[in-house]
């Protein structure tokens, strides 16, 4: 149970815009008055679509765990994920799905492991990162990329496409 950092302003676009756009020119709607009872229940509902965005997201790499519950606060940025993850590097590709998606600050990594094993390292890609610069820094070896590769696959699909701001695990 641990509480692990994203970039917020990095990852999947899973979230889509925040409302429509007015055509230009044209005048800005008047500002309805504020209903606290009304903002309450947008904001639940905004936060119960972010979960359920990241839930068919996690479906989609084909990541699941017994008894999975994924909730989103908007205010803090903060997905919560629990559930019983058949082993270690599956319940660490979860938490990285989870994280890795924009507006995603932190993930409060509440799920448990059916088979523990070693915990692999997390590393956060810089610009100008390869998986090959990464396992030269990580191994030793450059050519030890595949290895970061297949750690980190279903998420991602080629070795050439990673982004800053993205976490990646790093098996032992």
């Amino acid at each position: 149970m641990s509480i692990i950092s994203f970039f917020k302003e990095a990852g999947e676009k899973l979230f889509g815009h925040r409302g429509p756009t007015a055509p230009a020119g044209a005048p800005a709607p008047a500002a309805a008055p504020a209903d606290p009872a009304a903002l309450q229940a947008r904001s639940a509902q905004a936060n119960q679509d972010a979960a359920k965005a990241i839930e068919r997201y996690l479906a989609s790499q084909q990541l699941s765990a017994q008894g999975l519950q994924v909730q989103y606060d908007g205010s803090s940025a903060t997905v919560s994920v629990s559930g019983e993850a058949p082993d270690q590097a599956t319940k660490e590709k979860i938490v990285l799905c989870c994280g890795n998606v924009e507006g995603v600050a932190a993930v409060n990594d509440q799920l448990t492991v059916a088979q523990p094993a070693q915990a692999a390292r997390y590393y956060t890609v810089v610009r100008g990162d390869t998986l090959s610069a990464i396992a030269k820094k990580e191994y030793g070896n450059a050519n030890a990329y595949m290895k970061i590769f297949e750690a980190n696959k279903p998420m991602l699909k080629d070795p050439d496409k990673i982004y800053p701001g993205q976490q990646l695990r790093i098996p032992a």
